[in-house]
């Protein structure tokens, strides 16, 4: 795989530069800032070198805030389907939503913490160079706490927690025992989440499509980053 790394730290750009290429994978090109992001970004086009997946610091020069992930949505919008991984040790709250409600997949946020755990770092790559959604645990559960009027509230109590659990990647039999419920109950209770969201049976993937759904109505919890 053909990668875009943007990371402003040396040490830690050395680093992932380092893990991708034991991993197999090829850093075509590497950013300091969210500016020489966008210029090498740009520069890859022109050679007909598009990177397979862009992977970014959310924290980034000149304004040391949420520049990369910023740059990230801007390239996002001049080429529709770029897969984009965003790495941070924070979670920036509007613009993580804005992100992870991109049309066509091909996202995702994951914290710094994860990278350390290889085998799951691996598959999120996969995942959004394939066109899929990844969306860390702990990012979904800052973006959840409210939410604004729309399809959610159609969802009763019971529903809405099954909803954060299937959000924070619990199972059918996870859910069943932090919930106390049989399998059969949090089978009836995700099929109802699935038809009030209007995902029919037709559609692919949609414990990803109900996470969505549920980010695209949330407003900011706290503080962004």
């Amino acid at each position: 795989m053909r990668l875009l790394l943007a990371e402003d730290s040396a040490l830690l750009r050395e680093a992932l530069t380092a893990l991708l290429e034991r991993l197999g994978h090829e850093v075509v090109a590497t950013a300091r800032s969210a500016p020489e992001l966008r210029a090498v970004f740009a520069r890859l086009i022109r050679d007909g070198a598009r990177p397979d997946v862009a992977v970014t610091d959310v924290r980034m020069p000149p304004g040391d805030s949420d520049d990369g992930l910023r740059t990230a949505l801007a390239i996002r919008a001049e080429h529709l389907g770029q897969p984009v991984l965003v790495l941070s040790q924070y979670i920036a709250g509007a613009y993580a939503r804005d992100l992870l409600t991109l049309p066509k997949g091909g996202v995702g946020y994951l914290l710094k913490d994860r990278v350390n755990r290889v085998r799951d770092f691996t598959a999120a790559l996969e995942t959004v160079a394939s066109g899929g959604t990844v969306i860390d645990p702990d990012v979904v559960r800052h973006l959840l706490r409210g939410s604004a009027p729309g399809p959610l509230d159609a969802l009763t109590t019971r529903e809405r927690e099954v909803l954060e659990l299937m959000a924070d990647g619990a199972s059918n039999t996870g859910i069943a025992e932090a919930l106390v419920l049989s399998d059969a109950a949090v089978s009836k209770h995700i099929g109802s989440i699935f038809a009030k969201l209007g995902l029919g049976p037709v559609e692919e993937n949609r414990r990803v499509r109900a996470v969505l759904t549920y980010l695209q109505n949330t407003r900011d919890g706290g503080p962004g980053r």
